[in-house]
């Protein structure tokens, strides 16, 4: 990755078209966009400094991911602007919380907020919240739950404090696909989030995790944020 996404946080594509990626870094309000081999990544500035942690593009909108659970939205039609200086701020959507990922899925139209850390008395399950977006306007949709003794025991451990970073759909499979940087853990769901099982990420190509998106073509793809010894990546992982 260009050394301007060397903290990467958060990838997606338009469409599922691999051609050109979308992504994030933690501390500044800029969107990314780039071919997966180019050196040079192009940008346009969204917001001030924060706290970004993931992207999501739905309906030709752009939404991006605050670790308070604000979302901010505007047309990709302004991707090659310098500055997006109207792009639409969402407060108060989701409860307070620590909110990491964030994914869309075109044939439903939903928009999904998946939390890393919650309150004491929701303690040892995860939340993600969808909401219907429509028009720019996120209506609630539904709230599911991942069970983190049920994924320690998949898993192959006797406890877990689950912390996911991201997630993303098979567009195919219809699964979803959790990631987490800190357990180095995929947990893999179906459709209305029922665990079906854990693919733990060994190596030391998994640095830190915490991006997932994947293609039209179900490939799957997983970024890194760079450390002392790594630039930041993207891994691409071929469909069988």
């Amino acid at each position: 990755m260009p050394q301007n996404l060397f903290e990467i946080s958060g990838i997606t594509f338009h469409n599922g078209d691999p051609k050109q990626v979308f992504a994030i870094q933690d501390e500044d309000g800029d969107l990314f966009h780039l071919g997966l081999a180019d050196k040079e990544a192009k940008y346009t500035k969204f917001g001030g400094k924060g706290d970004y942690e993931d992207v999501a593009i739905l309906k030709d909108q752009v939404i991006i991911l605050k670790s308070n659970g604000e979302l901010h939205t505007f047309p990709i039609s302004k991707i090659n602007d310098a500055e997006v200086t109207d792009a639409v701020k969402t407060k108060d959507l989701v409860p307070k919380a620590e909110y990491e990922g964030l994914a869309a899925d075109e044939k439903t139209g939903n928009v999904y907020v998946l939390t890393k850390e919650i309150k004491k008395s929701k303690k040892g399950e995860t939340e993600i919240f969808a909401f219907k977006f429509d028009k720019g306007n996120y209506t609630a949709a539904g709230t599911f739950t991942l069970a983190h003794e049920q994924i320690a025991e998949l898993a192959g451990t006797k406890k877990m404090n689950f912390r996911p970073s991201a997630l993303a759909k098979n567009p195919k499979t219809g699964e979803w696909f959790v990631l987490s940087s800190v357990n180095k853990l995929l947990v893999i769901t179906d459709e209305n989030f029922k665990i079906k099982s854990t693919q733990a990420l060994a190596g030391d190509a998994f640095n830190q995790p915490e991006g997932i998106a994947f293609d039209k073509d179900n490939n799957l793809y997983i970024s890194n944020e760079g450390g002392s010894l790594s630039a930041g990546n993207i891994l691409m992982f071929k469909s069988k």
